[in-house]
């Protein structure tokens, strides 16, 4: 590959990086061409990127997004993320689903390294939008709950007439 080609994939990269809350790094290793296409189908519907590119073109550009790079190893997929919980869980479900496949060798969230065990802990998590209905669902009872106080206040008071 020509170094133009590599200045290229480098600068394409980095632009995706600067917009994402997260970006993981995943070994496919024992992955065939279905499965594959099968993981990147799913993270285009969720709006997630799917790169594979190598280590060293990778970090550069990790680097060069002001964020801290790890060492990588072996074949690396970066998936780029705006929500971080959704990529989690799409990647956690996927590899529950393949032979614990992709691995997760780790990634950045909020601009911080973490490890396969942060990933995990973030795919339990429930997503932005699971979150909001779960907030409305308390906030729609409690006023429930008052509606039904001062029409048991309404009735006590025109039953003491």
């Amino acid at each position: 590959m020509k170094r133009s080609d590599k200045d290229q994939l480098v600068a394409e990269l980095k632009g995706k990086l600067e917009g994402a809350a997260a970006v993981y790094y995943t070994d496919f290793t024992g992955l065939n061409v279905k499965s594959m296409t099968n993981l990147r189908r799913r993270f285009r519907k969720a709006g997630v990127e799917y790169v594979v590119i190598k280590n060293t073109l990778a970090l550069r550009a990790v680097n060069e997004a002001g964020l801290t790079g790890q060492t990588l190893k072996g074949p690396t997929g970066v998936v780029v993320a705006k929500d971080a919980i959704a990529a989690a869980k799409l990647l956690s479900d996927f590899a529950k689903e393949n032979d614990a496949k992709p691995s997760i060798k780790g990634g950045l969230w909020e601009g911080k390294v973490v490890d396969e065990a942060t990933v995990k802990k973030l795919a339990s998590m429930p997503t932005r939008d699971e979150a909001l209905s779960i907030l409305v669902g308390t906030f729609n009872s409690v006023l429930m709950m008052f509606a039904l106080a001062l029409e048991a206040k309404k009735t006590q008071l025109e039953g003491s007439n």
